[in-house]
């Protein structure tokens, strides 16, 4: 049986399990774990490993226990809006600048083709629209966040790997509701929000199973 892998932040974590395996929380890995495994029934189990709160260098950090010991045939990948975010926080800025997002990126993405050459890794840009978080500091968010995006997408170019763009998807369906119909807050999905986000990835993952 193949193994598919979410990894990210609070976006992709959405209340795990951190227990239970079965329990992927109440977001898009849910949705599009539903999605493959209805599909293709006894062939595909899905593992949620996202936690709230991490930035790209949490990811590099936990890649031994929460990605290379698991031995995932596929592996998912949403990390970038907290790089910004964290800056934000005038006392305490906890962020991680563009350059190093793209330096831990990369080395994330290389030491995981090195120790698992088999695995097929897929990118998810990061994303986000006005609401409750994210106005305030509009221009900030708005230009540190698409700094992200084009380097995550980038760094899927460089390595030949699957991208899912979702930004655009975004900025299209608020043209059909607000944008707090998607993202409760400007960063965080709503049911809809996150059904649009498991669709896409799994359009692409179907395209490279």
């Amino acid at each position: 049986m193949k193994t598919f892998l979410f990894q990210g932040d609070s976006i992709t974590d959405a209340d795990r399990s951190r227990n239970n395996d079965d329990m992927l929380g109440c977001g898009y890995a849910t949705i599009a774990a539903g999605m493959l495994m209805s599909k293709y029934p006894g062939e595909i189990r899905c593992i949620n490993r996202g936690i709230s709160g991490d930035r790209s260098i949490n990811l590099l950090a936990r890649i031994k226990v929460d990605f290379i010991n698991l031995k995932p045939d596929y592996i998912s990948i949403l990390i970038g809006v907290n790089d910004a975010w964290h800056d934000t926080n005038i006392e305490n800025p906890n962020g991680v600048c563009v350059e190093n997002y793209e330096e831990y990126l990369d080395m994330l993405i290389s030491k995981l083709k090195k120790a698992l050459p088999d695995t097929k890794i897929f990118i998810l840009e990061p994303f986000l629209l006005k609401g409750s978080a994210t106005t305030e500091k509009w221009n900030y968010f708005n230009n540190e966040v698409l700094l992200r995006a084009k380097v995550a997408k980038a760094i899927a170019e460089k390595y030949g790997l699957p991208f899912v763009p979702l930004q655009e998807m975004l900025d299209k369906a608020c043209e059909k509701a607000p944008a707090e119909w998607w993202l409760l807050d400007g960063v965080h999905p709503s049911v809809a929000g996150h059904t649009l986000i498991a669709k896409e990835l799994v359009k692409v993952v179907e395209v490279n199973l």
